[in-house]
């Protein structure tokens, strides 16, 4: 394995001192500006540059004294990534916020004005970009997010900045997410998503990866409130080896918007399943409890909450990465098999 000597200092910037990635992310842009217009009783577009930077300051201000990194967005997040902890790398989305919903696919776009050079000149340490992804999807509808993945993969290559690449599956039948056949469906689209972006063309750094079961309808889990069963535990257990089985590259999980006490859940349960696994990406498990705070109280109140609960959400995360999360340079067998160029 063959690194550039900024691309790993990068990837160290980025890094616990133990060596695995403790992120928290902080980059959510429509979510978050739905969920202030709704605490506040106004409409989405009269919520301000200025609440949604104030908000993301916050985060960023108390929860990167706790963590390796911080996930942000250029639109709002800049003001943020000046407050974060010396500590504390910096990863960009290169994304818009959402997919163009005027053809199917769930396409991409990247926002306007942006590359991986700026990202790198504006201080980030790490290029994030989130793709929604099926493998079950139309052919030519994938082969053009293919093309796109693979053309970013140049630019952070020639920029010498890390490429972090998020996919997030989801049911091409339009039957939802959140049912219990699309439940058993997941891990596969998890695993082909993993092996596909694993492949050299695309020349991802780190694949930032869903949980392959749905907690939902795991048996037993606390998790599974309904009593649907999709798997049992051992069956989630070898499905999270299946998954993990098919890449190379370091990978890590991401809460996609679980609460705080079902993420650590999923993540103990791949630390039981003994996957090698180089982190998380972790955002509104930990903070999203805060927005009606937010709401209610301003900046203030929300900083004091995070500085109790939110603190309390990552301390317990990171209680759990202590146990199982693997150092990156693992992947590659170790950092004496990285030669640094």
């Amino acid at each position: 394995m063959k690194i550039t000597k900024k691309k790993f200092q990068r990837m160290q910037n980025l890094s616990h001192d133990k060596g695995y990635i403790a992120a928290a992310a902080m980059d959510q842009r429509g979510s978050l500006q739905k969920a202030i217009a709704a605490g506040k009783g106004i409409e989405k577009n009269d919520v301000t540059y200025e609440m949604m930077s104030e908000f993301k300051t916050a985060v960023t201000r108390v929860l990167t004294q706790h963590a390796s990194a911080i996930l942000l967005d250029p639109e709002f997040g800049l003001e943020a990534a000046a407050q974060r902890s010396s500590n504390a790398g910096l990863l960009l989305s290169y994304e818009q916020t959402g997919y163009d919903q005027s053809g199917p696919g769930r396409m991409p776009r990247l926002l306007e004005g942006y590359s991986a050079q700026r990202i790198a000149n504006e201080g980030g340490d790490a290029v994030k970009i989130l793709l929604y992804y099926t493998p079950f999807d139309d052919q030519a509808i994938n082969d053009q997010k293919h093309e796109w993945i693979a053309a970013i993969g140049d630019e952070c290559e020639k920029a010498e900045i890390p490429f972090f690449l998020e996919f997030i599956g989801y049911d091409e039948t339009g039957a939802g997410e959140k049912t219990l056949e699309y439940a058993k469906r997941k891990p596969e689209i998890v695993a082909k998503s993993m092996a596909e972006f694993s492949k050299p063309q695309y020349k991802v750094d780190v694949l930032k990866v869903e949980i392959p079961v749905s907690m939902a309808f795991v048996a037993g889990a606390q998790a599974n409130e309904s009593g649907q069963v999709a798997y049992s535990k051992e069956e989630a257990l070898d499905l999270y080896r299946q998954t993990a089985a098919v890449t190379t590259k370091p990978f890590i999980y991401l809460s996609a918007g679980v609460s705080d006490a079902v993420f650590r859940e999923s993540l103990e349960l791949a630390i039981e399943a003994g996957i090698p696994f180089n982190g998380v990406l972790c955002g509104r498990a930990t903070w999203k409890e805060g927005i009606p705070v937010y709401n209610k109280e301003g900046a203030k109140a929300l900083e004091a909450w995070l500085s109790d609960r939110g603190v309390r959400n990552i301390q317990a995360l990171n209680a759990v990465l202590e146990q199982g999360a693997k150092p990156w340079v693992d992947a590659y067998g170790g950092r004496d098999k990285i030669e640094v160029v």
